[in-house]
């Protein structure tokens, strides 16, 4: 992935860019949750088209379960990494506030608060397109905003195809 530099400009109401490193939930094998530790890791790059998300809550929901395990092992397969996880840092639906900006990204600005669905949501800090983001409404808390993405999809999609609603 090509990188470019970050929109880190700080004031008064903006934070000062992030430290190069960020601690973690990593998983280096596929297997149990308890191979999972907790490590200090470089902060993810942020591509063009990227926000870099300081994480306030991630979801838990049973596709973390499959990237974690790597069951079904079509899982793998399809992009996961076949002998381990391409990315070890697991979570994919996020909340938080924007840290950083790809050169790109339009929407957000740093301290927006978003949710939405990224990469390595178990951090202090998780990357993701600025299409897979979206402005967490005020009255919504970031916990409640993290549990949101996989779960509302779930729901739409038994209400759609299999309600037919």
């Amino acid at each position: 992935m090509r990188t470019t530099p970050l929109s880190t400009q700080s004031s008064s109401s903006n934070p000062a860019p992030p430290a190069a490193t960020m601690r973690a939930v990593v998983g280096r094998s596929y297997g149990s949750p308890d191979l999972l530790a907790v490590e200090t890791v470089d902060r993810p790059a942020v591509g063009e088209g990227d926000v870099l998300v300081r994480v306030r809550a991630a979801g838990l929901d049973q596709g973390v379960w499959h990237t974690v395990t790597g069951l079904p092992y079509g899982i793998r397969a399809a992009g996961f990494g076949l002998r381990a996880p391409k990315n070890p840092v697991p979570g994919l639906d996020v909340s938080g506030t924007v840290a950083a900006v790809g050169r790109n990204v339009t929407r957000f600005q740093i301290g927006d608060p978003v949710f939405g669905t990224g990469t390595g949501g178990y951090a202090e800090y998780a990357t993701a397109p600025e299409s897979g983001l979206v402005a967490k409404p005020p009255d919504v808390t970031f916990e409640e905003a993290a549990a949101t993405p996989s779960s509302a999809t779930a729901a739409l999609q038994a209400l759609r195809d299999a309600g037919r609603v």
